[in-house]
Protein backbone atom coordinates (compact mmCIF):
# COMPACT_ATOMS: atom_id res chain seq x y z
CA UNK A 1 0.00 0.00 0.00
CA UNK A 2 1.74 3.51 -0.77
CA UNK A 3 2.67 5.55 1.88
CA UNK A 4 0.30 8.31 3.08
CA UNK A 5 2.50 11.28 4.80
CA UNK A 6 2.23 14.69 4.18
CA UNK A 7 6.15 14.84 3.30
CA UNK A 8 7.74 16.68 0.05
CA UNK A 9 11.25 15.42 -0.88
CA UNK A 10 12.25 12.35 1.31
CA UNK A 11 16.04 13.55 1.09
CA UNK A 12 15.09 16.99 2.64
CA UNK A 13 12.79 15.42 5.34
CA UNK A 14 15.17 16.32 8.23
CA UNK A 15 16.33 19.42 7.36
CA UNK A 16 12.80 20.46 6.74
CA UNK A 17 11.16 18.75 10.01
CA UNK A 18 14.17 21.03 12.09
CA UNK A 19 13.06 23.91 9.78
CA UNK A 20 9.48 23.76 11.30
CA UNK A 21 10.14 22.59 14.79
CA UNK A 22 12.13 26.06 14.90
CA UNK A 23 9.37 28.03 13.68
CA UNK A 24 7.31 26.53 15.82
CA UNK A 25 8.96 26.54 19.12
CA UNK A 26 12.00 29.12 18.40
CA UNK A 27 11.23 31.01 21.65
CA UNK A 28 13.07 27.96 23.57
CA UNK A 29 15.44 26.18 21.00
CA UNK A 30 17.38 27.17 17.77
CA UNK A 31 18.95 25.27 14.51
CA UNK A 32 22.76 26.04 14.29
CA UNK A 33 24.85 23.99 11.94
CA UNK A 34 22.27 22.25 10.68
CA UNK A 35 21.87 19.65 12.91
CA UNK A 36 22.20 20.81 16.45
CA UNK A 37 19.35 21.81 18.16
CA UNK A 38 20.68 24.35 20.93
CA UNK A 39 18.67 26.01 23.64
CA UNK A 40 17.64 29.74 23.03
CA UNK A 41 19.31 31.01 26.10
CA UNK A 42 22.32 29.32 26.69
CA UNK A 43 22.89 28.45 29.68
CA UNK A 44 25.77 29.94 32.50
CA UNK A 45 28.76 28.51 31.43
CA UNK A 46 29.55 27.54 35.20
CA UNK A 47 26.89 24.88 34.96
CA UNK A 48 27.33 21.78 33.50
CA UNK A 49 25.59 21.16 29.95
CA UNK A 50 23.80 18.38 28.73
CA UNK A 51 24.43 17.17 25.39
CA UNK A 52 22.32 14.12 23.34
CA UNK A 53 22.10 12.40 20.04
CA UNK A 54 19.68 10.48 17.94
CA UNK A 55 17.60 10.03 14.86
CA UNK A 56 15.23 12.32 13.77
CA UNK A 57 11.64 10.14 12.81
CA UNK A 58 10.74 10.00 16.79
CA UNK A 59 9.23 13.41 17.56
CA UNK A 60 9.48 15.04 19.85
CA UNK A 61 12.33 13.06 20.94
CA UNK A 62 15.14 13.94 21.69
CA UNK A 63 14.94 17.65 20.09
CA UNK A 64 11.94 18.60 21.78
CA UNK A 65 13.08 18.49 25.43
CA UNK A 66 15.55 21.06 24.94
CA UNK A 67 15.77 23.99 26.93
CA UNK A 68 16.13 25.62 30.92
CA UNK A 69 16.28 22.85 33.10
CA UNK A 70 16.39 19.98 30.42
CA UNK A 71 19.11 19.74 27.44
CA UNK A 72 21.60 22.20 26.20
CA UNK A 73 21.98 20.26 22.77
CA UNK A 74 20.46 17.84 20.83
CA UNK A 75 22.77 16.38 17.91
CA UNK A 76 19.77 15.31 15.20
CA UNK A 77 20.68 12.39 12.71
CA UNK A 78 19.29 11.85 9.59
CA UNK A 79 15.43 9.06 10.11
CA UNK A 80 15.85 6.47 12.37
CA UNK A 81 19.70 7.08 11.90
CA UNK A 82 22.80 8.44 14.93
CA UNK A 83 24.55 11.37 13.42
CA UNK A 84 27.97 11.35 12.74
CA UNK A 85 30.83 11.85 15.17
CA UNK A 86 32.04 14.99 13.80
CA UNK A 87 29.11 16.52 14.51
CA UNK A 88 28.36 14.89 17.82
CA UNK A 89 31.97 16.09 18.73
CA UNK A 90 31.16 19.94 16.87
CA UNK A 91 28.33 19.72 19.92
CA UNK A 92 30.97 19.03 22.68
CA UNK A 93 33.68 21.72 21.65
CA UNK A 94 30.42 24.11 21.76
CA UNK A 95 29.68 22.91 25.25
CA UNK A 96 33.33 22.26 25.92
CA UNK A 97 33.22 24.37 29.62
CA UNK A 98 35.47 24.09 33.14
CA UNK A 99 32.33 22.53 34.43
CA UNK A 100 32.17 19.50 32.18
CA UNK A 101 29.54 17.86 30.29
CA UNK A 102 27.20 14.74 30.82
CA UNK A 103 26.49 12.92 27.31
CA UNK A 104 23.88 11.27 27.23
CA UNK A 105 23.42 8.10 24.92
CA UNK A 106 20.60 5.63 24.24
CA UNK A 107 21.97 2.28 23.86
CA UNK A 108 21.23 1.45 19.96
CA UNK A 109 24.56 0.37 18.12
CA UNK A 110 24.45 3.45 15.84
CA UNK A 111 23.88 5.93 18.46
CA UNK A 112 26.86 3.87 20.68
CA UNK A 113 29.33 3.61 18.04
CA UNK A 114 28.73 7.52 17.04
CA UNK A 115 29.26 8.40 20.82
CA UNK A 116 32.14 6.22 21.13
CA UNK A 117 34.34 7.73 18.86
CA UNK A 118 33.58 11.30 19.62
CA UNK A 119 34.36 10.98 23.31
CA UNK A 120 37.77 9.38 21.94
CA UNK A 121 38.45 13.06 20.47
CA UNK A 122 36.54 14.71 22.73
CA UNK A 123 39.14 13.43 25.50
CA UNK A 124 42.24 14.25 22.74
CA UNK A 125 41.43 17.48 22.84
CA UNK A 126 41.23 18.00 26.57
CA UNK A 127 37.36 18.31 26.79
CA UNK A 128 35.99 17.13 30.30
CA UNK A 129 32.33 15.19 29.63
CA UNK A 130 30.92 11.84 31.06
CA UNK A 131 29.43 9.48 29.12
CA UNK A 132 25.83 7.64 30.64
CA UNK A 133 24.45 4.92 28.51
CA UNK A 134 20.45 4.11 29.16
CA UNK A 135 19.90 0.56 28.84
CA UNK A 136 16.54 -0.01 30.60
CA UNK A 137 14.51 -2.22 28.06
CA UNK A 138 13.58 -5.28 29.98
CA UNK A 139 12.32 -7.10 26.80
CA UNK A 140 15.19 -9.31 26.35
CA UNK A 141 15.17 -10.26 30.04
CA UNK A 142 16.31 -8.56 33.43
CA UNK A 143 19.37 -10.72 33.75
CA UNK A 144 20.55 -9.67 30.09
CA UNK A 145 23.96 -7.94 29.93
CA UNK A 146 23.67 -4.10 29.87
CA UNK A 147 25.17 -3.91 26.60
CA UNK A 148 22.08 -6.35 24.91
CA UNK A 149 19.57 -3.74 26.44
CA UNK A 150 17.96 -0.70 24.56
CA UNK A 151 17.58 2.54 25.64
CA UNK A 152 14.04 4.06 25.32
CA UNK A 153 11.60 6.71 27.03
CA UNK A 154 13.51 6.79 30.13
CA UNK A 155 16.33 8.88 28.64
CA UNK A 156 13.13 12.18 28.86
CA UNK A 157 13.23 11.80 32.66
CA UNK A 158 16.36 11.48 32.87
CA UNK A 159 17.04 14.54 30.97
CA UNK A 160 14.67 16.33 33.52
CA UNK A 161 16.64 14.98 36.34
CA UNK A 162 20.22 15.33 35.47
CA UNK A 163 19.04 19.08 33.60
CA UNK A 164 17.29 19.73 36.96
CA UNK A 165 20.70 19.00 38.96
CA UNK A 166 22.84 20.66 36.54
CA UNK A 167 20.96 24.27 37.52
CA UNK A 168 21.20 23.83 40.58
CA UNK A 169 24.94 24.19 39.85
CA UNK A 170 25.22 20.51 41.07
CA UNK A 171 29.00 19.28 39.63
CA UNK A 172 29.58 16.53 37.35
CA UNK A 173 30.25 14.37 39.43
CA UNK A 174 26.93 15.02 41.17
CA UNK A 175 25.16 14.67 38.55
CA UNK A 176 26.63 11.60 37.11
CA UNK A 177 25.99 9.67 40.11
CA UNK A 178 22.42 11.11 40.24
CA UNK A 179 21.76 9.96 36.45
CA UNK A 180 23.33 6.71 37.60
CA UNK A 181 21.30 5.98 40.42
CA UNK A 182 17.86 6.70 38.51
CA UNK A 183 19.26 5.01 35.40
CA UNK A 184 19.97 2.23 37.19
CA UNK A 185 16.54 1.81 38.62
CA UNK A 186 14.03 2.31 35.59
CA UNK A 187 12.75 -0.08 33.39
CA UNK A 188 10.43 0.02 30.05
CA UNK A 189 8.63 -2.53 28.44
CA UNK A 190 6.89 -1.62 24.91
CA UNK A 191 3.50 -3.48 23.44
CA UNK A 192 3.41 -2.84 19.43
CA UNK A 193 -0.05 -3.68 17.91
CA UNK A 194 0.20 -2.21 14.36
CA UNK A 195 3.70 -1.01 12.35
CA UNK A 196 4.98 1.82 11.17
CA UNK A 197 6.46 2.83 7.82
CA UNK A 198 9.97 4.32 7.16
CA UNK A 199 8.80 7.98 5.87
CA UNK A 200 12.10 7.91 3.47
CA UNK A 201 11.28 4.45 1.40
CA UNK A 202 7.94 3.64 2.94
CA UNK A 203 8.82 0.31 3.73
CA UNK A 204 6.82 -1.39 6.58
CA UNK A 205 9.23 -1.93 9.59
CA UNK A 206 7.25 -5.37 10.88
CA UNK A 207 3.77 -7.26 10.09
CA UNK A 208 1.74 -8.29 12.79
CA UNK A 209 -1.57 -9.61 12.43
CA UNK A 210 -5.06 -8.34 13.22
CA UNK A 211 -5.76 -9.90 15.99
CA UNK A 212 -2.05 -10.11 17.62
CA UNK A 213 -0.24 -7.90 19.53
CA UNK A 214 3.58 -8.16 20.48
CA UNK A 215 5.39 -7.08 23.43
CA UNK A 216 9.04 -5.93 24.06
CA UNK A 217 8.77 -4.74 20.01
CA UNK A 218 11.62 -1.87 19.89
CA UNK A 219 11.40 1.49 18.88
CA UNK A 220 12.65 0.79 15.34
CA UNK A 221 10.43 -2.77 14.75
CA UNK A 222 13.28 -4.97 16.43
CA UNK A 223 11.87 -7.97 17.36
CA UNK A 224 10.25 -8.36 21.06
CA UNK A 225 9.73 -11.48 23.06
CA UNK A 226 7.16 -12.74 20.37
CA UNK A 227 3.38 -11.85 19.13
CA UNK A 228 0.06 -13.26 20.89
CA UNK A 229 -3.19 -12.56 21.11
CA UNK A 230 -4.68 -8.77 21.72
CA UNK A 231 -5.05 -8.40 25.54
CA UNK A 232 -7.89 -5.99 27.20
CA UNK A 233 -6.14 -2.66 28.75
CA UNK A 234 -6.06 -4.45 32.59
CA UNK A 235 -4.66 -7.27 31.14
CA UNK A 236 -2.28 -5.80 29.31
CA UNK A 237 -1.40 -2.96 31.90
CA UNK A 238 -1.12 -6.26 34.39
CA UNK A 239 1.52 -8.56 32.23
CA UNK A 240 3.79 -5.12 31.66
CA UNK A 241 3.50 -3.72 35.34
CA UNK A 242 4.34 -7.32 36.85
CA UNK A 243 7.54 -7.85 34.45
CA UNK A 244 8.53 -3.69 35.57
CA UNK A 245 8.23 -4.11 39.01
CA UNK A 246 10.27 -7.09 38.72
CA UNK A 247 12.67 -5.61 37.33
CA UNK A 248 13.21 -3.09 39.52
CA UNK A 249 12.47 -5.14 42.40
CA UNK A 250 9.79 -2.83 43.89
CA UNK A 251 7.84 -4.26 46.79
CA UNK A 252 5.53 -2.41 48.99
CA UNK A 253 5.70 0.91 50.28
CA UNK A 254 7.69 1.78 46.99
CA UNK A 255 7.17 5.21 45.12
CA UNK A 256 7.37 4.91 41.62
CA UNK A 257 7.50 7.41 38.53
CA UNK A 258 5.24 5.40 35.89
CA UNK A 259 4.89 6.99 32.52
CA UNK A 260 3.02 6.07 29.67
CA UNK A 261 4.27 6.68 26.12
CA UNK A 262 2.21 6.49 22.89
CA UNK A 263 4.13 5.40 19.96
CA UNK A 264 2.27 7.51 17.78
CA UNK A 265 -1.23 6.23 16.34
CA UNK A 266 -2.55 5.09 20.25
CA UNK A 267 -4.77 7.36 21.70
CA UNK A 268 -5.21 9.11 24.67
CA UNK A 269 -7.66 7.59 25.67
CA UNK A 270 -6.64 3.88 25.63
CA UNK A 271 -3.04 5.08 27.57
CA UNK A 272 -5.06 6.70 30.46
CA UNK A 273 -7.50 3.18 30.51
CA UNK A 274 -3.97 1.12 30.59
CA UNK A 275 -2.96 3.33 33.65
CA UNK A 276 -5.61 2.91 35.34
CA UNK A 277 -4.82 -0.72 34.90
CA UNK A 278 -1.08 -0.02 36.38
CA UNK A 279 -2.59 1.59 39.18
CA UNK A 280 -5.24 -1.08 39.93
CA UNK A 281 -2.33 -3.41 40.02
CA UNK A 282 0.36 -1.54 41.66
CA UNK A 283 -2.27 -0.73 44.60
CA UNK A 284 -2.40 -4.77 44.96
CA UNK A 285 0.94 -4.80 46.05
CA UNK A 286 1.23 -1.64 48.56
CA UNK A 287 3.24 0.52 45.47
CA UNK A 288 2.38 3.93 45.22
CA UNK A 289 2.63 6.08 42.16
CA UNK A 290 3.95 9.53 42.96
CA UNK A 291 4.26 10.48 39.89
CA UNK A 292 2.96 9.90 36.50
CA UNK A 293 2.74 10.86 32.47
CA UNK A 294 0.67 10.29 29.92
CA UNK A 295 1.36 11.53 26.44
CA UNK A 296 3.56 10.69 23.42
CA UNK A 297 7.48 11.44 24.28
CA UNK A 298 9.38 9.26 21.88
CA UNK A 299 7.29 8.04 18.99
CA UNK A 300 7.59 5.79 15.96
CA UNK A 301 5.86 7.32 13.20
CA UNK A 302 2.40 5.77 12.97
CA UNK A 303 3.01 2.54 15.27
CA UNK A 304 -0.01 1.66 17.32
CA UNK A 305 1.62 0.88 20.65
CA UNK A 306 3.28 2.04 23.53
CA UNK A 307 6.03 2.24 25.91
CA UNK A 308 5.22 1.16 29.94
CA UNK A 309 8.21 2.80 32.14
CA UNK A 310 8.56 2.23 35.98
CA UNK A 311 11.40 4.36 38.09
CA UNK A 312 11.72 3.63 41.52
CA UNK A 313 12.11 7.87 43.27
CA UNK A 314 13.68 8.95 46.21
CA UNK A 315 13.18 12.48 47.74
CA UNK A 316 16.01 13.79 45.91
CA UNK A 317 14.94 12.48 42.60
CA UNK A 318 11.07 13.59 43.16
CA UNK A 319 12.62 16.90 43.63
CA UNK A 320 14.62 17.43 41.06
CA UNK A 321 11.70 16.14 38.57
CA UNK A 322 9.37 18.28 39.97
CA UNK A 323 11.96 21.23 39.46
CA UNK A 324 11.12 24.07 37.07
CA UNK A 325 12.12 23.46 33.30
CA UNK A 326 11.00 24.67 30.14
CA UNK A 327 11.58 23.25 26.49
CA UNK A 328 8.68 22.95 23.64
CA UNK A 329 7.47 19.11 24.92
CA UNK A 330 8.13 19.71 28.62
CA UNK A 331 7.54 22.31 31.25
CA UNK A 332 7.21 22.52 34.91
CA UNK A 333 6.38 25.56 36.58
Amino acid sequence: MKMKKFINDPMNLTPELLEGFEIACGDKMAIQSEKLVVRATPKDESKVALVTLGGAGHEPALSGFVGEGLLDVSVVGDIFAAPGPPKVLEALRMMNREAGILFIVLNHAGDVMSANMAMEMAEKEGIKVKMILTHEDIAPGIDTPIEDRRGLVGCVPLYKIAGAAAEAGKSLDEIYEISERFNNNMATLAVAMNSATHPSTGDCLFELPDDEMEIGMGQHGEAGTGPTKILNADDTAKVMADRLAAAIDAKEGDRLMVILNGAGATTLMELFIVLRGVKKFLDTKGIEIVTSRVGEFLTVQEMAGFQMFFAKMDNELLDLWNAPGDSPYMTVR
